[in-house]
């Protein structure tokens, strides 16, 4: 398997948990009420996950290789992928302390969930469909076996040295747990077996 599939597989998972969170948008604005324990396990997933797994082997790996390739990053696609990143973080922060807000008691944190919520999910998707049908494209056409190789290597070492063995798998679990919750179908082959994604 090639680390850009690896990565394609993580963001099939990561589009499960946005489809969940665009459905808890939406009943938070229709209902007028938040459910913050399924809101707090989406945020904790994309911190996380997304962020501190999947963005950490683009950001620490995949990014550094490919300008190293000659790539670039002032005026190429790995520049615009870290921005997006950024505004994805400032996203999340956002929902944190909307459900910070509405578990206080103050109603009004929950428009400013829906409010990032739905920004965050348009940021996404928009994103992963750039990486997957370009960059991660320009990738495998730029890297050597051994610059694939390394890759994978750099990829089990963030699973389970630097998040801790298990971490992987438990958020596959959430993200299954929020599927099956909002009624969100996956197709994502990862969730079904419930393994890690670098195939450990």
């Amino acid at each position: 398997m090639k680390p850009t599939e690896v990565l394609m597989q993580e963001h099939r998972v990561i589009e499960v948990v946005l489809d969940c969170l665009e459905k808890m948008a939406e009943q938070c604005k229709k209902e007028k009420a938040l459910d913050t324990e399924s809101a707090s396990q989406a945020v904790d997933f994309f911190r996380t996950f997304a962020d501190g797994c999947h963005h950490h082997k683009e950001e620490d790996c995949l990014f550094p290789l490919l300008e190293s390739k000659g790539f670039s990053r002032e005026q190429g696609p790995t520049g615009v992928m870290l921005s997006e990143h950024e505004t994805g973080r400032h996203h999340v922060r956002g929902m944190a302390t909307a459900i910070e807000t509405v578990a206080s008691g103050d109603s009004t944190g929950q428009d400013q969930f829906v409010l990032h919520a739905r920004s965050f999910v348009q940021l996404l998707r928009e994103h992963i469909l750039k990486e997957d049908q370009c960059l991660f494209q320009m990738a495998n056409k730029a890297l050597t076996e051994q610059d694939q190789q390394q890759l994978l290597d750099s990829f089990q070492h963030i699973e389970h040295d630097d998040l801790g063995p298990g971490t992987h798998e438990k958020y596959l679990c959430i993200a299954k747990q929020l599927a099956e919750r909002y009624g969100v179908v996956s197709t994502a082959s990862a969730l079904s077996s419930g393994g890690s994604c670098c195939g450990h």
